[in-house]
């Protein structure tokens, strides 16, 4: 695999670009070597400015359910352009996409369309503590919800990846009012609310865990939040962004049948374009400016194109839910499975989470992963030689040990063989390192 344009690229990008990338998992950091700069999509492959071709297991870090490049939501971006990228101004489009959003979401009655999922989940809490009065917050130990300052408490994604033990820039008093508690950990909720419980506004999570990679809930853990966050009047924020339209097309809480009070979404929602969403019951969405006292604003918020992309997507989405659904789950179990297997035959242990078309391999040597402290029992550094492993033959894995990867329905059962050949392969040279180590 050649890369020599990429590092050129990259030396370019170090002198302009903060670390060079706009996001700080894409530098490669915790992996080493180059990141391969992509030039273009199709399907479910990438294309770098080398010559390269990998079967993509990002997805964008999610939206692309279908993949790169689907005809139909080029078409209606084209169409759309045609008609204006922004207009500031209220549009036909974004009242079908609200339509559509409440129609799907069981905690949603109305919605407001933002431009990002920080935007989103930034917003949720904001409405959550005008609704109740309250300034208290409850997240949850690897659980990321954007970079929202008061979000940045043990954080997962990036903060994890880059192995960040908080983040500059964020004072000390911004992060006072947010309680963290293990995930998973129904006993610290109903201790925490027992205690305490009048004084919290809401509580937030990913009700599936992707940003330290793929943690599910246990029984009872979605359903206890429901139940204490109730009795003591405080808000349930999911945060959806990349569960949403994903496990379900009613996201996790259809999956799971636990319906929370608001819900944040973005990725799948934009069809590849930046959208995101924050709504829930009418009584706490009516706080919002301006039919309420909670302000939120953004010029870009419902943008037309976005919301074209997203429609787009979401439609394709109806049309094959019969079936889209089950071809994940199958797909994503036929992956888990195997990569445990392959693992095993190497004798390399791992264990491997998987909801839906959202897998992770953890490198850990102690059982489980269900909690940000499990998860990083996993050894970051075999992790680096199997992705790099994986990288040569052609496989696009998330460049983290702490992010979940992503199928997409337009992988092939070709691609499924190939992207377990390829695992066989590299979990065998993890286990020649290892046993030279």
């Amino acid at each position: 695999m050649h890369l020599e344009r990429s590092r050129t690229l990259l030396q370019e990008a170090l002198e302009v670009i903060p670390g060079g990338v706009n996001s700080p998992v894409r530098a490669f950091r915790a992996v080493g070597g180059t990141p391969p700069f992509i030039e273009r999509g199709q399907g479910a492959y990438l294309y770098d400015v080398d010559g390269n071709r990998y079967l993509d297991c990002i997805g964008s870090w999610g939206p692309l359910i279908f993949g790169h490049a689907h005809p139909r939501v080029l078409a209606a971006i084209r169409d759309q352009l045609e008609h204006g990228t922004t207009f500031g101004a209220p549009t036909v489009l974004e009242v079908r996409l609200a339509q559509e959003i409440v129609e799907a979401v069981p905690s949603i009655e109305k919605v407001r369309l933002v431009s990002s999922g920080t935007e989103a989940t930034m917003s949720a809490i904001r409405v959550a503590r005008g609704f109740t009065g309250r300034n208290r917050i409850v997240k949850f130990e690897g659980n990321y919800h954007g970079h929202a300052d008061f979000l940045l408490a043990k954080a997962g994604s990036g903060v994890a990846t880059l192995g960040l033990p908080e983040c500059a820039g964020v004072p000390p008093n911004v992060t006072a009012d947010t309680l963290t508690l293990p995930y998973n950990d129904t006993k610290a909720v109903r201790e925490l609310f027992a205690a305490e419980g009048d004084t919290i506004a809401c509580v937030i999570l990913e009700p599936v865990v992707g940003n330290m990679g793929c943690v599910p809930p246990q029984p009872g853990f979605l359903e206890t939040l429901r139940e204490v966050t109730a009795r003591h009047g405080s808000v349930l924020i999911f945060d959806e962004v990349m569960t949403g339209f994903r496990l379900a097309y009613g996201g996790a809480q259809e999956r799971f049948g636990v319906t929370p009070d608001m819900t944040a979404l973005g990725k799948i929602l934009g069809g590849g374009l930046p959208l995101g969403a924050y709504g829930g019951r009418a009584e706490i969405m009516d706080t919002v400016a301006p039919a309420g006292p909670v302000y939120q604003a953004g010029t870009l918020s419902g943008n037309p194109v976005a919301v074209t992309a997203g429609r787009t997507l979401l439609g394709l989405l109806r049309e094959n839910r019969a079936t889209v659904y089950a071809r994940l789950e199958s797909m994503g179990r036929q992956i888990a499975e195997g990569l445990y297997a392959a693992a095993a035959q190497a004798g390399v242990p791992v264990t491997v989470n998987q909801v839906g078309s959202m897998v992770t391999v953890f490198f850990t040597e102690h059982g489980p992963v269900t909690d940000y402290a499990s998860a990083r029992t996993s050894s970051t550094a075999q992790f680096a030689r199997w992705f790099h492993a994986m990288l040569e033959q052609g496989i696009y894995w998330p460049p983290s040990q702490f992010e979940a990867a992503f199928l997409s329905a337009v992988m092939t059962d070709a691609d499924v063989e190939h992207l377990l050949a390829a695992a066989h392969t590299a979990f065998a040279r993890c286990a020649e390192e290892r046993a030279t180590s």
